[in-house]
């Protein structure tokens, strides 16, 4: 009998095995989800961008003096609302993608400002691109051409505006220096640019 009672326990005991498995692995799942998406909202905000004083002393110092930082509606995009996506799926692509950033960062390739604006216009082309590809996707997560009221555009505006939408047209064909000064086309293009 009490041989028994023991391989009762023992099957009880090895039953219960994948149960507690199960339950570590989702307590685990639940706290990799918890710190990854934490991760991904701590590299939002403005104060994580312009950590860096490659961004600090440039595009963020442009960005300020537009109605992009300061407007009479008190409402602010930041950096994460223009350059990265709110759908979580192509929030985490952009983040992959990030890396190439702080590649750039690691070997200097942009840390002062003339090696700055060296690289800016194969920068701002490369967002620019991107930007075309989503048809501005961050873009019309404030502006869309349907809640536009284009009777209150004035007339050179307003007509622009009906012109981009009859061709099909994104935000960027036509708003390339909204939030930061447009680089200057350089006037030579290097043979690895060319590549």
């Amino acid at each position: 009998m009490p041989e028994t009672k023991n391989k009762s326990k023992l099957s009880r005991l090895i039953a219960s095995i994948p149960l507690k498995i199960a339950s570590v692995f989702f307590v685990i799942g639940i706290l990799f989800w918890g710190a990854l998406n934490t991760g991904m909202e701590w590299t939002n905000k403005m104060e994580f961008c312009i950590s860096c004083h490659e961004m600090k002393d440039t595009v963020y110092q442009e960005y300020r003096e537009t109605i992009h930082f300061k407007n009479a509606a008190g409402v602010q995009a930041t950096c994460a609302d223009c350059h990265v996506p709110k759908e979580w799926t192509y929030k985490v692509i952009r983040k992959i993608k990030a890396y190439k950033e702080i590649v750039h960062k690691v070997l200097g390739t942009i840390d002062t400002v003339d090696k700055f604006e060296e690289h800016r216009w194969t920068m701002a082309n490369r967002v620019w691109d991107s930007m075309r590809a989503t048809d501005s996707r961050e873009c019309r997560n404030c502006h869309t051409f349907n809640t536009m009221d284009m009777s209150e555009q004035d007339r050179y505006a307003r007509k622009r505006h009906e012109r981009a939408l009859e061709r099909g047209q994104t935000c960027i064909d036509c708003h390339t220096g909204i939030a930061h000064k447009e680089p200057e086309e350089p006037k030579e293009i290097t043979q690895v640019e060319k590549e």
